[in-house]
């Protein structure tokens, strides 16, 4: 026979702690930090405001998130709007193993009702969230981190082979600022693998024909083009204000340049490079992990670099690389998952192969070693050969 809601909650207050307004606040008071709260209501409730320092994870979510918030014998409250919910959730989390639960009397209208101190929260929009449903649904993502990400800067070099999918897609991610630098125009033999840009945009720069496809796809998105080559004397005013560096340059100079200004300026650089069938991908976090020239600490001969437009690139390869760069880049901003800092990760297309190469940091290294001078070089002249492109464009 079926039990009524109120034999539940009967059931529910047997084993499961009440503890009051007066008490909470008492609680959080004296040594904020120890006990995790959790507030169980839908978004909508939420919205209106929530218990300071409360993490929202939704009754529906509850059974498959909570391990990723609080450990099964930390001490945690769990409110929702009146007492009831959090209750019965609290059944089931002792059900599941946590075995310090406890309810908030009354909920959050009595929280409200007693004068004590309510927030806010920021939240996305209703377009937002049809828009970055399935970023939403994802806990290491979620509300919080869509937020983070709308409001992260990322300066492109590049609006080329690499930079074309790595923009195309941090735009698709909501990532708020996109910075393009780029001083090149679109030519027709850019359309076999520079996705971003279409054929009726043929002579248009490069940053504004990615501008145009950029706030066609996502209007969230702010877009500055950088009509400019990245040299010594202008590469720490374009980095400035930026969160991250993604490398869509195919050039050693530039290559050198942005990581130097990477540690100078102690932001993360996305490094990614192209060539025929292979493509590499690594990720430099200044001062905290291998730089790039503890990878490269000289620049190749330039008969063993040529360029693409020496070579050629498979198309598709860019897409591959590009996307890569994208998903670290998001990581980085995030602050989630293992990025590929400390690694090098080599692609071979014929292949279809991921190589993972464990790069060390390197206790002399030039740039970031204890003894390291940083200061900008004639880097066209270090890499001096004749394959090298202007510094800034890629291919």
């Amino acid at each position: 026979m079926a039990r009524s809601y109120q034999e539940l909650l009967a059931e529910a207050r047997e084993v499961i702690p009440e503890i009051t307004v007066a008490e909470l606040a008492e609680s959080v008071s004296a040594d904020p930090g120890t006990l995790h709260i959790i507030d169980v209501r839908e978004q909508s409730e939420w919205d209106e405001g929530y218990v300071p320092g409360s993490v929202h994870v939704p009754r529906g979510f509850l059974e498959s998130r909570i391990a990723g918030v609080v450990g099964p014998d930390e001490p945690l409250v769990l409110v929702c709007a009146g007492g009831h919910r959090s209750l019965l959730a609290g059944q089931t989390l002792r059900n599941m193993g946590f075995s310090n639960v406890s309810s908030l009397v009354g909920g959050f209208t009595r929280w409200k009702q007693s004068g004590q101190d309510v927030a806010v929260p920021r939240t996305l929009s209703g377009d937002q969230r049809s828009r970055y449903s399935r970023h939403l649904l994802i806990p290491e993502v979620g509300e919080a981190g869509q937020l983070k990400l709308l409001d992260s800067k990322v300066l492109m070099i590049g609006a080329g082979g690499l930079g074309s999918p790595a923009a195309y897609y941090l735009a698709a991610a909501g990532v708020g600022t996109i910075g393009l630098v780029d001083d090149d125009v679109v030519d027709a033999s850019n359309l076999q693998r520079q996705i971003i840009h279409t054929t009726d945009r043929v002579g248009m720069l490069k940053g504004e024909s990615a501008k145009i496809a950029i706030e066609a796809l996502n209007p969230d998105v702010q877009v500055n083009v950088h009509a400019t080559r990245v040299t010594r004397e202008n590469v720490l005013e374009l980095i400035a204000g930026y969160d991250l560096i993604v490398d869509g340059a195919d050039n050693f100079p530039t290559r050198y340049l942005l990581a130097d200004a990477s540690l100078m300026t102690g932001t993360p650089l996305v490094h990614a490079s192209i060539l025929r069938f292979e493509g590499h991908a690594s990720v430099f976090m200044p001062h905290d992990g291998p730089c790039y020239r503890c990878l490269f600490p000289e620049p190749p001969p330039p008969a063993l670099a040529p360029s693409c437009g020496e070579a050629g690139v498979l198309g598709v390869l860019c897409g591959v690389m590009g996307n890569i760069q994208a998903n670290e880049a998001i990581k980085v901003l995030l602050g989630i998952g293992d990025t590929l800092a400390g690694r090098l990760l080599v692609y071979d297309a014929l292949g279809m192969t991921f190589t993972e190469l464990k790069v060390r940091r390197d206790p002399n290294c030039p740039a970031c070693g204890p003894d390291a001078t940083l200061e900008f070089r004639d880097y066209e002249a270090w890499c001096a050969g004749p394959h090298a492109n202007p510094v800034g464009v890629s291919t």
